[in-house]
Formats: structure tokens, sequence, C-alpha cells
């Protein structure tokens, strides 16, 4: 188990080199003078300052030395401090936000943390069960209807489903307005009384006791969780489901019935953990696959996450955005499938002993 584990550790920076060169090849379709534009706040208006800022940056350089330096920084030749360098959370300036795009992260990510939090709860409880219960009552009324409601929830595209739940649920019933918080409840927020312990605004009003603001922040969400949570659910149902119809299908699950074992131990303490294997390696691509899919589903309802900046600085050309968007969430991808493969050792003995 420990020898696993270190194998997949010790992939990791390779694919980390993997995504920095992906990103820094994207930027070498654009021309030294292009790229001038892009790392500093005030555009260069003369020849002078464009070429000052392409040795600054050492674009004039071979590729290899202009990675080194995008990956690391620079020093500077006056003041001998170390600017720039993605490893130090330099990944550029966004115009579109008019500030650091590292500080862009930083403000926008725990809100779509947040979101996607609330999302997968529901994506992991009820999916699982709604597939194990389908599986178990094979060709029955729970089936028919899980089915139903999988191929309705594949067939459904994020946008139109959002935008569905925008017409029933905010226009003609009222119920759930789009954004983050009400007035009243950002003003809260902000005031010297709340104290922000993670940044997640549902987990911080718990923490100071104002579940007020609570309440408030999952009623703006209400309707982005049910947007992405559902397009998920159905991938959960089907593949929780295919997978325990055939390990219910397995001679080790006839000789536990013969043995006259409870129907429930048969189920849940026989069949089920088997069939969890391929579902917990869905689990890390669906997460991934929730935060990417949070840019259309942010941008719909007005939620001010990581996705929606994302989708503005893609309409503005905003380049450095865009890529330092792309090189985070490649991060989180490597560390999303780092844990599915650790959990994927401890639920499947085979992979611990291979």
């Amino acid at each position: 188990m420990v020898t696993y584990i270190i194998r997949r550790l010790l992939l990791v920076p390779l694919l980390l080199f993997g995504v920095t060169v992906l990103i820094f090849s994207m930027l070498q379709l654009l021309t030294p003078v292009e790229r001038t534009a892009l790392y500093v706040r005030e555009i260069p208006k003369n020849d002078n300052q464009i070429q000052g800022i392409i040795k600054q940056y050492g674009f004039d350089k071979p590729l290899h030395i202009q990675y080194w330096i995008w990956l690391v920084g620079r020093t500077d030749s006056i003041t001998g401090e170390r600017k720039g360098g993605i490893i130090f959370g330099d990944f550029g300036y966004s115009r579109t936000a008019a500030q650091p795009v590292v500080e862009l992260i930083k403000h926008r990510f725990p809100n779509t943390l947040d979101l996607t939090i609330w999302a997968v709860a529901p994506v992991i409880l009820v999916g699982i069960w709604l597939g194990v219960q389908a599986a178990v009552h094979h060709n029955g009324f729970i089936d028919q209807a899980a089915r139903m409601f999988s191929i309705v929830g594949t067939s459904f595209p994020t946008f139109v489903f959002g935008l569905l739940m925008l017409m029933i649920f905010y226009a003609n019933l009222g119920w759930f307005p789009p954004g983050k918080l009400s007035d009243w409840a950002n003003l809260a927020i902000n005031s010297e009384g709340f104290v922000t312990y993670t940044s997640l605004t549902t987990i911080d009003a718990i923490l100071n006791g104002r579940f007020d603001i609570f309440l408030d922040a999952l009623r703006h969400m209400a309707m982005p969780i049910l947007t992405l949570s559902y397009i998920s659910w159905a991938t959960f149902l089907r593949v929780t489901r295919g997978s325990m119809l055939e390990t219910l299908r397995m001679e080790y699950v006839t000789t536990a019935r013969a043995k006259g074992l409870p129907e429930r131990d048969v189920i849940f303490k026989h069949a089920q953990p088997n069939a969890m294997i391929p579902v917990v390696t869905l689990a890390g691509f669906q997460i991934v696959g929730l935060l990417g899919g949070v840019v259309i589903t942010e941008t719909v309802f007005n939620y001010p996450g990581i996705g929606s900046a994302a989708a503005a600085a893609a309409t503005q050309l905003d380049v450095v955005t865009v890529l330092g968007f792309a090189l985070f969430n490649g991060f989180i991808l490597i560390v999303s499938n780092l844990v599915v493969d650790i959990l994927y050792a401890v639920v499947d003995p085979r992979v611990r002993l291979s």
C-alpha cells in the first residue's frame, strides 16, 4: 500500500511539468510584442517600453530559458528581489478583474468550492442509493423510474437545465434568487463582528452562529446546486446500477444466499463494497467535472465563482487570466486523480497486492 502511494506521488511532479509545458506552449502562439501587454498593468505605448519589457521578462531568450523564467521568476538586477514565477503564485495580471490572477483565484475559488461541496453531497448519496435500489429491484418500478430519471438527466445540456430552473423557480415562483447572497447578508459577512474561518460562506456562517446567513446562502445556491448535481446524479445512477447488477450475478453472492444469509447482508456487506470500485473512479472525475461545469452554471445564475470569472475573461480575450485558470484547474485535476488512486487502493485489495 505504501509503495503504491509513493509511486503515485512520484508521478505528480511529472504531471505538473506536463501541464506547465502545455500552458507555456500556448503562450508561445503569441509574439513577444503581444506578450508584453499580458504581464504588465499598463499597456506599453511606445517601442522603447515594449523592448524594455521584452528584455525584462526574457521574451527574446531561447525557449528553455523563457520557460524557466516563467516558471521560477527572475531576479531584479537593481533590488536583487525575485519577481514573477508561477510556482510562487505569479500567474500574471487580470485586466478583466483589474487585479493579479492569483488574487482573483483566491477571492473566487472559495465560492466555487462552497457550491461544489453542496452539489457533490446529493450526487454521491442520492446517485449511489438510487443505483443500488434500481439493481436490487431489477425491472421493477424503482428500476424503471431510475432509468427514466437517468435518461432525462443525461439528455439535458447544463445551460438548458439551468435556464429552466431560472424560469420556474425564479421568474415564475420567485423562490430562489440568483447571485450569492442578499444585500443584508453581504453587509453582515463584511462586518467586523463576522469572523472568516474558511472563506466558505456556508461553513463560516455556521461557525459564527449565523444560521440566517447560512439559509440565505443555500437559498441562493439552490438552483446552481440542483443544476450541477442533477446531471451528475444520472451518471452515478447508471454506473452504480450497472456495477451492482454485474456483482449480484457473481458466484460468491449466490453462495452467500445459499448459506442462508439475510438478503440485506448479502447486498450491503458482500455485493455493494465490490460494486463501488468503479464508482470510486467515477467520483473523482465527476468532482473535477463539477468544477468544470461551474463555468456555465455560474454564468447562468450570476454566481461569483471561478467559473463565471473565467467566462468573463474568455469573452474579453484576457489570455493570461484564462491560462491561469487552466493551470489552476490542471493542478486540481492532478490532486483529485491522486486521491482517487489512493481510494481505489483502499477499496480494492488487488491493487494493493499488485
